[in-house]
């Protein structure tokens, strides 16, 4: 085998490796937030800002209910916000305690 051969096979493997260590550090990450609605200010959601929106960005006033933004797992209703899509665009309230 020649050194060319081995040394693409060795950059194949790590290459490889590589591509794993970042899909699962992707799906750690996805684990580790949830989406949020109505706690987003305009122009900052994530995604899903309802009809005539296309995605991230897109929500036209602050605390949009059917817009949504990732925050810490466990965190959202926390924070005034609701794990589902709600109406209208009252300002978020934080629980207490």
């Amino acid at each position: 085998m020649s050194s060319f051969v081995k040394s693409a096979a060795a950059a194949a493997v790590l290459a490889s490796a590589a591509t794993m260590t970042l899909t699962a550090t992707a799906a750690e990450a996805a684990g580790a937030k949830e989406k949020c609605f109505g706690v987003a200010l305009a122009g900052k959601n994530d995604c899903a800002a309802g009809p005539g929106t296309s995605c991230s960005g897109t929500s036209t006033i602050n605390y949009q209910g059917n817009a949504w933004k990732y925050v810490s797992k466990g965190s959202c209703t926390k924070i005034g916000g609701s794990l589902t899509a709600k109406k209208g665009n009252k300002k978020p309230v934080p629980q207490r305690g």
